[in-house]
């Protein structure tokens, strides 16, 4: 497979650029991999499409405040730093993405806030863009998570084109986000309101949660045609032995095991026993699924319409055929489904 080959034309005005007024009102798409049957639906809809004892699992990483604005030392100019990572709490140390990266050098001071009250040094280049930066902080890492969280607004991507508010603050957000690291949000999770989770439980599906980190990397734009060459930035997930024994015994029992977004995806299958079962562990990934591509665990996935070129497309694709994707995202266009982030639902079964 290449890369161009996963190329087609979007209409801008159907990137949605706000949330649904209700999270699980969003438009739905059900797509049968076996048929090719396309359906039209509300996200709410879900629940017809799944039984008792059937299993979704859902990534409860949580999205921080990653984005700040502050000044370059002595010009005063304005600088954007993007949160990647902690690297090291107790030397202050974090990965960044600084913007416009020519002006930053080694050694430069970063200043934030309306009294440059925070400080950061920059004490290496790691990639064209990438920096890391060291917080010059006396307080507890407990006092300099409140003030980079107060300080910081929400990591909206580029392509919504307005500054966050206080919605988004809430709907850039799972409702069951739990464990904080994620720079972008499991969009997928997004469509899920706590009265749906409620009356899915209440038909007999069980949910079961992992963790993976989103990072830039999923996003990262793939620059090289054959995709056996694309190499992945590596992420942190963690699955635990509870989240192990629900899918496993889904598995055995033939049940339907439906991941929450593409993120789930790439952790339960990056955590894989030869015999095809899912094992406890954590760590960092790097995995990059692209077709053919074997799933071990999940028979179905709810997704959103991703980006051309990307590695979320591209799995997509592994897991419900080229064409049937291709044709999926043209019927999408055609009844103008909103795309990306705060876009529509993609079901796969």
């Amino acid at each position: 497979m290449k890369l161009s080959q996963y190329v087609y034309d979007l209409p801008q005005n159907l990137i949605a650029q706000f949330p649904a007024k209700n999270r699980d009102e969003s438009k739905l798409m059900v797509v049968h991999k076996d048929t090719g049957k396309i359906e039209h639906k509300l996200f709410k809809d879900v629940l017809d499409y799944f039984d008792d004892k059937d299993v979704m699992v859902a990534n409860n990483t949580k999205v921080f405040n990653a984005r700040l604005y502050g000044r370059k030392e002595k010009t005063g100019a304005k600088i954007e730093v993007f949160l990647l990572r902690e690297l090291n709490k107790q030397n202050r140390l974090w990965d960044v993405i600084v913007e416009p990266a020519r002006k930053i050098r080694v050694g430069n001071k970063l200043y934030f806030g309306a009294d440059n009250s925070l400080v950061a040094e920059v004490v290496d280049n790691t990639t064209s863009r990438g920096r890391t930066i060291r917080f010059l902080f006396d307080g507890t890492n407990e006092e300099l998570k409140h003030i980079l969280d107060q300080m910081g607004e929400t990591p909206l991507p580029r392509y919504i084109k307005r500054k966050p508010d206080d919605t988004d603050k809430e709907r850039y957000q799972t409702v069951y986000a739990k464990h904080e690291g994620a720079v972008a949000a499991p969009t997928a999770g997004l469509h899920f309101s706590r009265e749906l989770i409620k009356r899915l439980e209440i038909k007999g599906i069980r949910f079961a949660e992992v963790t993976l980190h989103t990072g830039l990397g999923t996003f990262r734009p793939i620059e090289v045609e054959d995709l056996t060459k694309h190499k992945m930035d590596a992420e942190y997930y963690n699955i635990d032995d509870y989240a192990c024994k629900v899918i496993n015994k889904a598995k055995e029992e033939g049940r339907r095991i439906c991941s929450i977004g593409t993120t789930t995806v790439r952790a339960l299958e990056s955590s894989i026993t030869t015999t095809g079962m899912l094992k406890p562990s954590e760590g960092w990934t790097n995995i990059f699924i692209y077709p053919p591509y074997d799933f071990a665990l999940a028979d179905s996935l709810i997704t959103n319409f991703h980006l051309p070129k990307t590695s979320l497309l591209i799995m997509s694709a592994a897991f419900m055929g080229y064409e049937l994707t291709m044709e999926a995202y043209k019927q999408a266009i055609k009844n103008k489904y909103r795309f990306f982030s705060y876009g529509d639902a993609l079901l796969i079964i």
